[in-house]
């Protein structure tokens, strides 16, 4: 480790406070030396050692340090902002129920791939069941969904020496990176918890006298996949038509490039038409995409008579249109995943293969003789065909949703990516705004920015917090959020100051949960549904906004969308635009679109089969 200067105290004079304050200092440091850049601390007794290390540090050395009072909140921002760097960011906690409230950001980390190291402080050995305060079975809680947990000696971490401490560090790091997802290091620490201010002079003075080190070390996995023994995966012919079908990244953030490249040499080389989701991280040059087609499936697009080959990267996109669809291609299909070895196929039709996109077109085409060729060959006769279905679609879309009038939902998805600025990042909240975006958001919504949704378990915890995590590191950002998921984590407003990220937030009010609109549920009443289902709330989100400072807008109507935009992208740090919906109106006009657009295609579609 790279933290030589903390050895020169003498350990064996040390009292057990000054022993915590020190090992806790050491810890941080030695996550630091790693790559640790982000620090989220929650307030606490049990958790002081580790508060005063990350101070020190923070205002010493690179750490970046945030606070928070609430750990659920907490848990989501370093979730952020782990999904905007690539590294793990660490979120510390005291004991107790603080270490339960860091369940729902565990899971999504664990489903969305995403480094996370959650550091809790607690009780010795000796204070466990036997009635202390504050003393629960917190080292279980996290258990099920973490890909690692480590503890420090039940009788306390003052007890362990550096090269101990260093060796946890280094375990939970690797884990945490290796496969990336959560890792829980539980900490017990003893009492005396709090060193006195001299022994904190003499522990910074003695840190201070040396310079401190700054090198990191790259978290960046080196990923080599022996594809000795894949001898019988799945051949796909190039020659011969097949889809491309790409749902939400999950993989590193800095193996998206070669992912991206990778994408671009294969569809080159076989001209196969690709299906991405939104999600799916797709680079502006991409040639071969049909942003129609969740809306065209499963029966607008002609298939040739031989059949089709289906190649699927990561998880399925949230489409039961194309589940249908690939579930009457039948067997076959061959799915690639980013390292993760789970099983991401409930349709139960391919081969699954973990090794990543790149490392397969390498070790079986990217020295292919016939890839000499790349560019050469042109677009495939049904890519050709899709690309014109898909051309009449969008047009005709445009003309269904014109940026005038009342705000729904599906034309605030239609245009938001044409008005807001070429790269700036956007999230969508994990319920019909992402599902909108999918649908309506065309070419634009899948090219013009890199889209965030948090989707490994589906769920509105820690929306808000989430895109205050990913605005913090990637800067001036949009996030679309349904009414009660914004609720759900108003806490997450709290972030808004000191820090100030540069967030917009575009509220959809549609009077509760709208998405079960879409679900045709039969009901005795509009008063049942809204009680059972759409759950209304009475707040005024703009006042509840204005409560935390945050500066608001409502959006009366389409056609002063743009100058809002604009005057939220302007502000200094977070902002709520506010456009009110009507779920019922918005669901009606989703199947009317649908069936509009079935209706306007029929007889190109007919044709179409012939052509192939």
């Amino acid at each position: 480790m790279c933290c030589p200067n903390i050895a020169l105290i003498e350990v064996q004079t040390l009292s057990i406070a000054s022993a915590n304050l020190l090992a806790c200092l050491q810890l941080l440091k030695a996550f630091q030396c790693l790559g640790l850049e982000n620090l989220v601390l929650c307030p606490g007794s049990r958790s002081g050692p580790l508060a005063f290390a990350a101070g020190k540090l923070a205002g010493v050395d690179e750490l970046r340090l945030f606070t928070s009072v609430d750990e659920r909140s907490a848990a989501f921002l370093g979730l952020g902002l782990s999904a905007a760097s690539g590294g793990a960011s660490a979120v510390v906690t005291t004991s107790g129920t603080a270490v339960a409230n860091l369940l729902p950001a565990a899971v999504e980390a664990d489903r969305s791939n995403l480094p996370l190291l959650l550091l809790t402080a607690d009780r010795p050995s000796r204070l466990k069941n036997c009635g202390a305060n504050q003393t629960v079975n917190q080292e279980d809680f996290l258990r099920p969904v973490c890909r690692h947990f480590c503890e420090s000696p039940i009788d306390g971490l003052h007890s362990w020496d550096f090269e101990q401490i260093d060796l946890l560090v280094k375990e939970a790091w690797q884990m945490a990176h290796e496969y990336p997802g959560p890792v829980h290091l539980n900490l017990p620490i003893d009492e005396p918890l709090h060193a006195t201010r001299q022994e904190q002079n003499r522990i910074w003075s003695t840190w201070l006298a040396e310079p401190q080190q700054s090198k990191r070390v790259s978290s960046k996995k080196n990923e080599s996949f022996d594809l000795v023994g894949n001898k019988d995966l799945i051949a796909l012919d190039p020659k011969q038509p097949g889809v491309v079908v790409i749902g939400p990244w999950r993989g590193s953030s800095h193996a998206l490039t070669d992912f991206q490249s990778a994408l671009y040499k294969w569809q080159k080389f076989s001209g196969w038409p690709i299906f991405a989701d939104p999600l799916a991280g797709v680079s502006k040059d991409q040639p071969g995409l049909i942003p129609s087609w969740d809306l065209l499936l499963p029966n607008q697009l002609p298939i040739p008579s031989e059949g089709l080959q289906v190649l699927r990267l990561g998880p399925l996109p949230a489409s039961r249109s194309l589940e249908a669809w690939l579930r009457s291609l039948g067997e076959g299909q061959l799915l690639i995943t980013e390292g993760d070895e789970r099983s991401l196929d409930p349709l139960k039709l391919s081969q699954q293969w973990c090794g990543g996109l790149s490392a397969w077109w390498e070790a079986f085409w990217g020295e292919s003789s016939a890839c000499k060729s790349l560019g050469k060959s042109g677009d495939s006769p049904l890519l050709k065909k899709w690309q014109e279905i898909d051309r009449l679609a969008q047009a005709w879309l445009d003309d269904q949703l014109p940026l005038q009038g009342p705000v729904n939902e599906p034309t605030l998805a239609r245009w938001l990516p044409r008005l807001l600025p070429l790269g700036m990042p956007l999230m969508l909240a994990a319920s019909s705004p992402v599902r909108d975006w999918l649908s309506f958001s065309g070419l634009d919504g899948l090219i013009r920015r890199r889209c965030f949704a948090f989707r490994g378990a589906s769920g509105i915890d820690g929306t808000l917090s989430l895109g205050m995590g990913l605005s913090l590191s990637l800067g001036p950002m949009v996030l679309v959020s349904g009414d009660l998921a914004l609720l759900h984590d108003s806490n997450g407003w709290l972030f808004a100051n000191p820090l100030r990220p540069p967030l917009v937030v575009i509220l959809i009010d549609n009077q509760g949960g709208g998405i079960f609109r879409q679900l045709e549920l039969e009901t005795d009443s509009a008063k049942v549904f809204d009680e059972l289902f759409a759950m209304p709330q009475s707040v005024d989100q703009l006042e509840h906004a204005s409560a935390f400072g945050i500066p608001h807008r409502q959006v009366a109507c389409l056609e002063d969308l743009a100058t809002a935009l604009e005057w939220g992208i302007a502000q200094s740090g977070p902002v709520l635009l506010k456009v009110n919906t009507q779920s019922l109106q918005d669901a009606n006009l989703r199947k009317a679109l649908r069936q509009g657009l079935l209706e306007y295609l029929k007889p190109n579609v007919q044709n179409g089969f012939t052509d192939l």
